[in-house]
């Protein structure tokens, strides 16, 4: 992981030149090489490599999803979404630049990244690169991570679960919480694993396989988070703690209570385990078993 995450880091830094006008290059760098575990683009290169692909060849677009996820962040903390003044336990990005800069810097990477994976992708053919491009803007787009911010926002004021007045009520609620989990957060896992798989040349039914392991991931994942936001401290989190909670968000704590969803995580870390022990990939178990770690504190 370590060294994965090393050679991530460097090949953001190659990527992120400081050019005129600097400030909107300051702007967009600050956010992708805050510190974090590249997740995203490790599961792209070890998916790469799980089906025979060599990882070089994949750097460019996982450092391009790395970017698409730094302006999901970017535009999730302005005022106008989140609301957020901390992201990895540095100032969000409009506390920093301000909101109009912020703004830009989310749209020139949501720009930037694909033509990356055009410009820097020289070992891939046109085809590769063209089904790659297309897992992308399906992730960047009013049907992927747009969809599910929408979504979140529209459920605003949701999050209690005593609001519940009937079952359809409690039916409606559990629908609109997967759909915004499985956009703002599962998708991103989706294009990562079936990026690296179709790079690598993976048949269509391994792919089918990436997109059900990274569903599952991403909602395990997103439920980790809901979980840490109410148990972790700042320090921890890197980001204001219990901030969902206070602003009545629907997440899988306020709609399951903690007891739930942490069994509701637990159920699917087995479905995860069973599907990645057949690729016996040690970062996959690795990344899995850190979340169950952390929860079991």
């Amino acid at each position: 992981m370590k060294e994965l995450i090393e050679k991530v880091n460097n090949n953001l830094e190659k990527f992120m030149d400081i050019k005129y006008p600097e400030n909107i290059f300051k702007s967009m760098k600050y956010t992708v090489m805050l510190p974090g575990k590249r997740l995203r683009p490790i599961m792209c290169l070890e998916a790469c490599r799980i089906f025979g692909g060599n990882q070089e060849d994949a750097m460019p677009v996982a450092c391009a999803i790395e970017m698409l996820h730094a302006q999901s962040l970017i535009h999730d903390d302005l005022p106008c979404m989140d609301n957020d003044d901390f992201r990895r336990g540095k100032a969000s990005n409009h506390k920093v630049f301000g909101e109009a800069v912020a703004v830009l810097a989310g749209d020139a990477l949501l720009s930037y990244a694909p033509q990356l994976i055009i410009e820097k992708s020289v070992n891939l053919s046109d085809e590769t690169k063209l089904k790659v491009l297309l897992e992308y803007t399906k992730t960047a787009g009013a049907y992927g991570l747009i969809a599910g911010q929408v979504s979140d926002i529209e459920s605003e004021g949701w999050g209690k679960y005593m609001d519940i007045n009937s079952d359809d009520e409690l039916v409606t609620k559990k629908a609109t919480l997967e759909f915004i989990h499985t956009h703002k957060t599962a998708d991103l896992f989706r294009l990562a694993l079936k990026a690296g798989a179709i790079i690598a040349r993976a048949t269509d039914e391994q792919l089918q396989e990436m997109d059900t392991l990274a569903q599952k991931f991403g909602i395990a994942f997103q439920i980790y988070d809901d979980i840490l936001d109410e148990i972790s401290t700042f320090e921890e989190l890197g980001k204001t703690v219990g901030k969902d909670k206070n602003s009545n968000k629907l997440t899988y704590t306020s709609l399951y209570g903690l007891e739930e969803a942490r069994n509701k995580f637990n159920s699917l870390f087995d479905e995860i385990h069973d599907i990645i022990g057949k690729y016996n990939s040690v970062i996959l178990e690795s990344i899995l078993g850190d979340m169950k770690k952390k929860l079991d504190k």
